[in-house]
């Protein structure tokens, strides 16, 4: 078999080797061998580059490829796809493979042999995360960053801790396509089209198709458009439904729903939670805060609150968090909790690095470029508020649009999806006309009784379908988005 590689000397003379089992992989290839239904048991998470003899990969990736394609897995069924590897040659060529199956003993062991496998694979990953740290570590040349490298060596770690490392790094087509194969099949069993998260809102659904693993959302408006309340309504949603289809017996990859972290630089936790028991209780946040509620109000404040107690969303109201800090309590948070959806609130708030200095647009770039690499990391969506620039307040027609994104063009191409929150009677508000004038004051009130609690969701991009607009409701007392009823409407042009 080949020789293991060797790392630095020890104290004596002594070399330290790679961790690594010859004997338990060749073991396992034998129950495979044997009894294929040994397969069914470890290939989910064992995979050939956990191997450390390559020709030992190698065969557990032929083993699999013959199942796949419902054929029996044994050293005659082997011996041509195996025919041309120097390696298994040099070990005796399909005697090599016979001489596996010699020991049905191993077949006792099977998945403790997979388990250590796996393990010792982890360990050889990390002894490799550590040689690079170390290597990093001693240069101290000029451009060296000491903060960039504690960054790189937490995602190497997380990597490492998540069983990915450079294992999961690359994949073949074959693994891309079944994974969007079953996006699709996700989409089409949940019966209302949804391949992603659940937004809760099922126009918005319909339009998006869902929260979509590794996508950056942007999510911007005006000030007092109701951004937060948008994605407070959203990450509501996705946790209560992942909630509900736990509790329906749903297998974690078919449920709707996501545990969500919300990080919120803006406000503390004790208010968005406020917003969350004003939204699920119907009672105005600001009579919520004043203490302006009835006996029967308060009772269904207590209600709410005792069904919210489950309720798997994570609020880190930390203020000044910089993007590097951001990640790294994200990472802690998938780790810790199997975080599956998290929303940022807002851009803005976030500092960069101090290289960006006092360039505001090259801090935003990284930072935008920063959420971009969380959500791929993660594998989740993220969703990040943003404000606009000023230019909106200029024009006539207030609806926003991409170059009114503040302070930088990335946030744009970062973004796999912009959203923009528009309500147009918060400026028809602001044309309220003088009641001495009985004319103009008629027309703006019927105005208003014509536009009052309407909202438009403008989807401005999106990288992997249509762009237009989702029209909602909007109950500026409890602060909740919901879908307009069939027919709602109708004289405003709504469908």
């Amino acid at each position: 078999m080949a020789e293991a590689l060797k790392l630095v000397e020890a104290p004596g003379g002594a070399t330290k080797e790679l961790p690594r089992n010859i004997e338990a992989e060749a073991a396992l290839l034998g129950a495979l061998l044997i009894d294929n239904r040994v397969a069914e048991d470890v290939q989910m998470k064992l995979k050939p580059a956990h191997f450390f003899e390559p020709v030992h990969g190698r065969i557990y990736e032929a083993i699999l490829k013959l199942l796949d394609r419902n054929m029996i897995a044994s050293p005659v069924t082997l011996k041509p796809m195996l025919d041309q590897d120097e390696a298994l040659k040099g070990l005796g060529g399909s005697a090599y493979l016979v001489q596996l199956t010699s020991s049905g003993a191993s077949l006792i062991g099977a998945r403790d042999f997979a388990q250590q496998i796996y393990d010792l694979a982890l360990l050889r990953e990390l002894v490799g995360v550590g040689r690079e740290l170390v290597e990093n570590a001693l240069d101290t040349s000029e451009d060296v960053d000491p903060k960039a490298q504690i960054e790189a060596a937490e995602v190497a770690l997380y990597r490492v801790s998540e069983g990915e490392g450079e294992v999961g790094s690359v994949k073949n087509f074959l693994q891309a396509s079944t994974m969007a194969v079953q996006v699709a099949e996700r989409a089409l069993n949940s019966g209302g089209h949804v391949s992603g998260i659940t937004t809760g809102i099922d126009s918005l659904n319909a339009k998006i198709g869902g929260l979509h693993n590794s996508d950056l959302m942007i999510l911007a408006g005006r000030p007092g458009m109701g951004k937060t309340s948008l994605a407070t309504n959203i990450a509501y949603n996705a946790a209560s439904r992942w909630l509900r289809d736990e509790a329906d017996g749903i297998p974690p990859e078919k449920n709707l729903g996501a545990r969500t972290a919300f990080f919120s630089l803006e406000m503390s936790a004790d208010q968005l939670a406020t917003r969350i028991l004003a939204e699920q209780s119907g009672i105005s946040g600001e009579a919520l805060r004043m203490g302006k509620i009835s006996r029967q109000e308060f009772q269904n404040l207590s209600r709410a609150a005792r069904e919210l107690q489950e309720l798997p969303l994570y609020i880190d109201d930390t203020p000044g968090l910089t993007i590097a800090a951001l990640r790294t309590r994200a990472r802690r948070l998938k780790r810790r909790h199997n975080v599956g959806f998290i929303v940022v609130d807002y851009l803005q708030l976030l500092q960069g690095s101090s290289k960006a200095g006092d360039n505001r647009v090259q801090e935003i770039s990284e930072i935008s470029r920063g959420l971009k690499t969380l959500a791929k990391e993660l594998n989740c969506p993220v969703l990040a508020l943003s404000q606009l620039s000023r230019a909106v307040e200029s024009r006539e027609d207030k609806r926003p649009q991409l170059s009114d994104l503040r302070e930088s063009g990335s946030i744009e191409q970062d973004a796999d999806m912009v959203w923009f929150v528009f309500r147009e009677d918060y400026y028809e508000m602001a044309k309220e006309p003088k009641m001495e004038d009985e004319g103009a004051y008629a027309i703006w009130r019927e105005n208003m009784e014509r536009i009052h609690g309407l909202a438009e969701l403008i989807v401005a991009k999106q990288r992997h379908g249509a762009t237009g607009k989702v029209r909602m409701k909007f109950d500026a007392k409890t602060t909740k988005f919901s879908d307009l009823a069939e027919g709602e409407y109708a004289d405003y042009g709504y469908d």
